[in-house]
């Protein structure tokens, strides 16, 4: 067990990091025949991994907190014990620690080898800790998961015990009302409660989104395209099967194979794409370009399929199939930071206009298996980190997380709950265009390898949908809401008028629904309040007497009576922000 990387000397993490031992420590104590395995932090608090045979019930977790005051109060010192590879493996091995004998036979053979214990509880561990268990402040179980040992679905079945842990009881308690919030947020249940998506067994991790969601993707699409076409896009459409041999070409096959699905067609192995990169560059390749064709920007939307292990996929965030906002800017060296700076420029516009104003940036590094050339990547860093600093952005360094094929910028955003969350990239990549054999003439006659830039403003559609579902709450902007404007007659007597008022409504381009339903008006208020229209027009005797709409906003409540031309007027000032 261990602190992440970059945060030892956090006093929270090493707060949490200690307690996580106090969990497992409980646990054992508790249970007879349970297996510690690991346990790390995590934002806003830490996990630990039991082989236990009987599952976990809340019941347990409140007996489980109980135990850890115990231990807590005892105020029993942290110690740290520094073992050779071969006395940690026979100290293990002695306690039928399988876990552990695992871990450390995977460890580099000059790794130094630690074990922390307080009172008789010891475990493995890189540290560090608070100096005793009293100094441990409030903490919190929060909820039981279940797990596979190292993220194996082949692997051992596990259980996950969550915990959280803050210096005061003021921190927790905020902290303990952000989770309710989320929980009341989150975008599975909005997605089933709106008619938004839904998911099947027969297609596991792949949504099927009913019209209403399928509706909100197309117009996020519809704005994109938009964009695109003032910035000098092109969309392209490339086959969803291809040979394998393209994969192999590409790097795909040597760093991506174990998420990718395969078929084989007329003795022919084919693979189902990932990414659209590859088939980019075969359209590219078909010949060679002008400098003054140059840069080309090809976007595609088209459909993606990568294999996530059942244990890791979530709702929309984490799926088997989806579209990205996909591009590649084909371009000379001299036009690369130009071109990134663009587009640093159009990511802060678009989250602008989604509602997420704190964006977060990191650099990427090279990660330890690489394709290309060394000489490349350190160009390719280095004019990353000069268009940061242009474009006077705020980053932290993510040392050796860039793609196989080029470092990369990350753009993270913070939602109205405060969490981050990865959309955007782009990563800089000299590696396939020379793998493919992509040429222009230069001004000077001669052939030049162009430079590729890989590119997603949003990245997955459906994720985005999701994260936006969970920072809106579903209460979406009206351009993007399925239904703009509910229709709400009082009586029988008024739906002749009030599909009058749909098809003016529907003639300048808004989206309405006409609730006529024989049920009483506080229900259909109540309803579409739940559904997050943003407009509610309710229509009685006296309205359509005056023909006029008693206006009602989702947010600002009842707005009082404006004839169609006034409420036309409202909703057209609302509709296009952009």
């Amino acid at each position: 067990m261990v602190c992440r990387p970059g945060h030892e000397n956090d006093s929270l993490e090493r707060m949490r990091h200690s307690c996580a031992h106090i969990l497992a420590d409980a646990v054992t104590q508790l249970y007879r025949g349970v297996k510690v395995t690991i346990g790390p932090c995590v934002d806003n608090g830490f996990y630990y991994d039991f082989d236990y045979s009987k599952p976990f019930t809340p019941e347990d977790l409140e007996k489980i907190e109980a135990k850890m005051a115990e231990i807590v109060k005892k105020n029993t010192p942290f110690s740290r014990k520094e073992l050779s590879r071969k006395e940690a493996l026979l100290f293990f091995d002695k306690r039928g620690d399988k876990y552990k004998v695992e871990i450390i036979q995977g460890l580099p053979e000059d790794e130094k080898i630690s074990i922390y214990d307080h009172g008789s509880f010891v475990d493995l561990c890189r540290g560090p800790h608070l100096n005793s268990t009293g100094e441990i402040g409030v903490f919190k179980l929060l909820s039981v998961a279940g797990s596979y040992w190292r993220g194996d679905e082949k692997r051992e079945r596990l259980q996950r015990i969550y915990g959280t842990a803050f210096a005061s009881q003021k921190e927790l308690e905020v902290h303990l009302e952000k989770l309710e919030e989320a929980k009341k947020r989150d975008h599975r249940k909005l997605g089933k409660d709106l008619e938004l998506f839904t998911f099947f067994p027969e297609a596991p991790a792949s949504p099927f989104f009913y019209p209403k969601g399928t509706l909100i993707l197309r117009f996020i699409v519809d704005y994109l395209r938009d964009l695109y076409r003032n910035e000098g896009y092109q969309e392209v459409i490339t086959p969803e099967i291809m040979d394998i041999s393209l994969w192999e070409k590409s790097g795909h096959l040597a760093h991506f194979k174990e998420n990718m699905y395969f078929t084989e067609i007329e003795n022919r192995e084919m693979a189902v794409k990932p990414m659209n990169c590859p088939g980019h560059c075969l359209m590219v390749a078909e010949r060679k370009w002008s400098y003054r064709e140059l840069p080309l920007r090809l976007a595609d939307f088209g459909r993606l399929h990568r294999y996530e292990r059942s244990g890791v996929t979530h709702g929309l965030t984490r799926v088997r199939t989806f579209c990205q906002d996909d591009a590649h800017i084909f371009c000379t060296p001299e036009q690369m930071e130009g071109e990134i700076e663009k587009f640093i420029f159009l990511v802060e516009k678009v989250y602008k206009i989604f509602g997420f104003e704190e964006v977060l940036v990191a650099l990427a590094t090279r990660p330890e298996h690489y394709l290309g050339d060394l000489e490349n990547w350190n160009k390719a860093e280095k004019i990353l980190e000069l268009s940061l600093k242009k474009a006077k952005l705020a980053y932290t360094l993510n040392p050796g997380e860039g793609a196989f094929y080029g470092p990369k910028i990350e753009f993270q955003v913070k939602d109205a709950l405060g969490r981050p969350w990865q959309l955007g990239t782009l990563q800089v990549d000299y590696s396939m265009p020379e793998r493919f054999g992509l040429e222009y003439i230069g001004s000077d006659g001669a052939s030049h390898r162009p430079v590729m830039l890989h590119r997603a403003i949003l990245g997955s559609l459906e994720r985005f949908l999701g994260i936006l579902l969970e920072h809106s709450a579903g209460a979406f902007p009206l351009w993007l809401a399925p239904i703009q404007v509910e229709l709400i007659p009082i009586t029988e007597a008024q739906i002749a008028f009030a599909t009058q008022l749909e098809r003016d409504l529907i003639k300048e381009n808004f989206r309405v629904h006409i609730d006529g339903r024989n049920e009483k008006l506080g229900l259909k208020i109540r309803e579409a309040q739940l559904k997050k229209i943003p407009y509610m027009a309710v229509i009685g005797a006296k309205e359509e007497e005056k023909s006029v709409l008693a206006i009602r906003h989702r947010k600002e409540g009842d707005l009082g009576q404006m004839n169609l031309s006034s409420f036309l007027d409202r909703l057209k000032k609302e509709q296009k922000p952009f």
